[in-house]
């Protein structure tokens, strides 16, 4: 099942590749796909902070607050992961 599903996410990504391989990249264009990992972000984030409490919104903005002082992507995660952790275990 696991190399079904790998494959799947292969086949896709090349596909991918091979599609924008046959159109021609505009500014337009080129500013949609440059927007687009951003997009992908806030659709995974929001449903989180809607049905996630206090412990979500406190995670967020300590992962931000900590990605704009340090810029690692990897300390803001760490930092957002801690806190939602230490907030749902004191009830928040």
């Amino acid at each position: 099942m696991v190399a079904a599903m790998a494959a799947a996410v292969v086949l896709c990504r090349l596909g991918g590749y091979w599609l924008i391989g046959r159109f021609t990249i505009g500014p337009r264009l080129r500013k949609m796909l440059n927007a687009l990992p951003g997009a992908v972000i806030a659709s995974t984030i929001a449903p989180i902070l809607v049905t996630g409490g206090v412990s979500a919104w406190l995670a967020l903005a300590l992962a931000a607050l900590t990605m704009i002082v340090v810029r690692n992507d990897f300390a803001a995660l760490a930092a957002g992961v801690v806190v939602a952790a230490v907030a749902r275990a004191s009830g928040l």
